[in-house]
């Protein structure tokens, strides 16, 4: 195997991980009202999902590699969405159920 085999394999497992990250934040994004992410006291349900939404999209389109600078900034997103919208969500809708 040479090192443009091995570039080449890293770049996918590059592309696959982050477009699999910004796929699960924007379907997440989804899935919570409105009156959730207001309870949270986060964007609204409106910005999340153009955010992550953008960034799924932007990575489909812009596939050719996923380094680049606003395939990096989307995914940053995507990833704050994750470690902080998220479970401020699951724990404002938690207690209702």
């Amino acid at each position: 195997m040479n090192i443009y085999e091995l570039q080449g394999t890293f770049y996918l497992v590059v592309l696959v991980a982050m477009l699999a990250i910004k796929g699960f934040a924007f379907v997440n994004s989804l899935m919570y009202s409105s009156e959730a992410y207001e309870a949270a006291g986060k964007l609204t349900k409106t910005a999340w999902c153009a955010i992550t939404g953008l960034g799924f999209a932007a990575q489909l389109i812009l596939s050719g590699s996923p380094l680049n600078l606003i395939s990096l900034v989307f995914t940053i997103a995507a990833l704050v969405y994750l470690a902080d919208v998220r479970p401020a969500l699951r724990e404002v809708t938690s207690y209702r159920r």
